[in-house]
């Protein structure tokens, strides 16, 4: 069904949303996937109330239909499963969340970093950096906590923003913070990697800004 754009038309999308309600034949993860792919919107508010399904195939589908079809009105209903107890969940949540962005998601992103009920949020960091720029200032005071988890996933977000203005504080973390993670991670390494992270972006960046130059520059001259 993840294929279905390339063989359907739109006659399946009733049979399809009829199919979401439909627990006789367990095919609801199926009937998710199908509106995802033939982005039938129509079916948002019955894939939110299969957000707390039992099953975990339905739930895992609905979120990743939410991702393509949802909207800042779907938050509400994703924000829970930051805490789910299924790692895989959590991060396919923060996807979703990323994906859809605006306010309301980054907030309920930045709401999950700061309690930190699990101990290792990777995709935390790197989902609140797709925020950039207006994160960028909460993820630098974040680095001056005095919690070293905190300092260590503010790191790896910092780097993965690609702004400029992470690059002193990333510095210093790397100098100065000697602290270590629930985990054994120690602040500096974050730091230390953050920074390679951070220049390869810078890099990329400015390699595309000196292609688009260039580009421009020959259009004017042809």
């Amino acid at each position: 069904m993840n294929h279905a754009a390339v063989f359907a038309d739109a006659s399946l999308e009733e049979p399809l949303l009829a199919a979401l309600g439909d627990t006789r034949y367990n095919c609801q993860a199926w009937a998710a996937m199908g509106c995802a792919a033939m982005d039938i919107r129509a079916a948002v508010p019955q894939l939110v109330t299969l957000l707390d399904h039992p099953q975990w195939i339905v739930r895992g589908e609905t979120v990743t239909a939410l991702k393509s079809l949802g909207d800042a009105s779907v938050v509400p209903a994703l924000a829970p499963l930051l805490h789910d107890d299924a790692d895989w969940l959590r991060q396919r949540t923060a996807d979703a969340l990323a994906d859809i962005g605006g306010d309301a998601a980054m907030e309920a992103l930045w709401a999950e970093f700061e309690q930190r009920r699990f101990p290792r949020i990777g995709y935390l960091a790197s989902t609140l950096a797709l925020f950039t720029p207006e994160v960028v200032p909460r993820l630098l005071k974040a680095a001056e906590s005095p919690d070293p988890d905190q300092r260590y996933w503010a790191a790896v977000a910092l780097g993965s923003t690609g702004d400029e203005r992470a690059k002193p504080a990333l510095e210093r973390l790397l100098a100065e913070d000697r602290g270590v993670t629930v985990f054994d991670g120690e602040v500096r390494a974050a730091a230390k990697k953050a920074l390679r992270t951070l220049r390869r972006i810078r890099t990329a960046i400015a390699e595309r800004e000196a292609g688009a130059e260039k580009a421009e520059i020959s259009g004017t001259d042809g």
